[in-house]
């Protein structure tokens, strides 16, 4: 009978409300396949710690506490910001990870996040078949920002898209109540930064029976102040109030972030936030009205209080394919959820090469944001509405929710210190 390899996984990014999920359906479907998978490691912030070779040791935990996971929001074992470079320019450090998973005798490589880490599962694929060294890496899709390619939505926007439409519509009852003497606009700031996904579920709280004065601003469609003033001065006109629902990653018609202080973050990207205060600014300029704005950022992925049903079910089915793909045999590959056509939702597993998701950004459709550039379509509402249906409320404790937090106990090293 053939040894037994251990599995690698990591979290990588930005984490959600249901990565953990993800991690729960990865350990306890590897732990099913005891006969096949050895132990799980996890990577101690993400993929520095295959990098420095501090790697933790999931055995150590019991299967209750593993369990939890999956209604634990964050990363449970760390994440990180930190993109590999090319295989050309380090090539070394591409070279460490498999040192480390030869040390320790791991041949499944699990790496949980968005489009920079399908490249780099895609890499190590192909570097560790280069070095003569069996291993099967597959991805496992996250990202808040649902701008994976193939894949009909990703594990973590679900969750976010039902947070920004619940707070949507709390905030749009609370400024009608207040507009008559006070605030007349209210900014929310929700992250994406090429993609308007998670803005679009903004405009989820204004519904056909019960009309909502909701403005949405998308990164696909070029900002135009007196354009948007113009809706704004319409919408208060006719309700006395509105709401605005703003992407960070909002330009202008030359191609500039609206947010953009000329800082860059650690993956080289634009570093974006602070776009609320500005379109209130214009708000206040140009219209003299009064406003209030607000930025959900963590607040938003971290929402697992509130989290979509379908959205965690979805996540723990991801972490649970990707091993079961990977014991057929599968290598440089990616889970997918696949909606299957009907008018009942319905969605099953299917799979892409990574060779066709590195590096593809996923925008907002054209048919899937009104002509005048502030809206949703019923196209686009018909996507959205299934992917924040349904409720999965964490146990209670004393009135807040009670999380777990895992022993994250290290495995001994067995090479030398590494210097990223």
């Amino acid at each position: 009978m053939a040894k037994k390899k251990n599995a690698f996984y990591a979290q990588s990014g930005g984490v959600t409300a249901v990565i953990n999920a993800t991690a729960c359906g990865v350990i306890e479907t590897a732990r099913r396949h005891k006969d096949h998978i050895g132990k799980v490691y996890a990577g101690r912030n993400g993929i520095i710690g295959a990098l420095t070779e501090d790697l933790i040791d999931t055995s150590k935990d019991s299967a209750k506490a593993i369990a939890a996971l999956r209604h634990t929001p964050s990363g449970a074992f760390g994440s990180c910001r930190f993109k590999m470079k090319s295989l050309e320019e380090n090539r070394r450090q591409y070279e460490r990870l498999i040192e480390v998973f030869r040390a320790h005798d791991i041949a499944y490589f699990f790496y949980n996040g968005g489009g920079d880490s399908a490249d780099t599962c895609l890499k190590v694929s192909q570097l560790a078949e280069k070095m003569d060294y069996p291993i099967q890496a597959i991805h496992v899709p996250k990202t808040v920002d649902n701008d994976l390619p193939i894949t009909d939505n990703c594990p973590g926007f679900g969750s976010v898209a039902k947070y920004i439409a619940v707070s949507t519509l709390e905030a749009t009852f609370d400024v009608a109540s207040m507009a008559a003497t006070s605030t007349k606009v209210f900014v929310l700031e929700v992250m994406g930064r090429h993609a308007g996904w998670i803005a679009a579920a903004g405009a989820l709280a204004s519904t056909p029976d019960a009309e909502q004065p909701i403005v949405v601003l998308f990164p696909e469609v070029p900002f135009e102040r007196k354009k948007f003033t113009a809706r704004v001065d319409r919408l208060v006109k006719r309700f006395g109030y509105c709401t605005v629902v703003v992407s960070e990653g909002v330009m202008d018609a030359d191609g500039k972030f609206l947010a953009d202080q000329g800082l860059k973050d650690a993956f080289g990207h634009a570093q974006l936030g602070g776009v609320a205060p500005v379109v209130a600014n214009i708000v206040r300029e140009d219209l003299g009205l009064k406003y209030h704005w607000g930025v959900a950022d963590y607040l938003q992925r971290a929402a697992r209080h509130i989290a979509s049903k379908t959205d965690v079910e979805q996540a723990y089915a991801m972490g649970r394919a990707a091993v079961e793909l990977s014991l057929k045999g599968y290598n440089s590959v990616m889970p997918t959820i696949e909606r299957i056509p009907g008018k009942t939702y319905k969605w099953r597993v299917g799979m892409a090469p990574l060779a066709k998701v590195a590096n593809v950004e996923k925008k907002m459709p054209k048919n899937f944001i009104t002509r005048d550039g502030f809206g949703i379509t019923e196209k686009c509402r018909a996507y959205l509405l299934p992917l924040i249906k349904g409720e999965d409320y964490p146990p209670y404790k004393d009135g807040l929710p009670d999380y777990v937090r895992l022993k994250n106990m290290a495995v001994p090293k067995k090479l030398p210190t590494f210097k990223i």
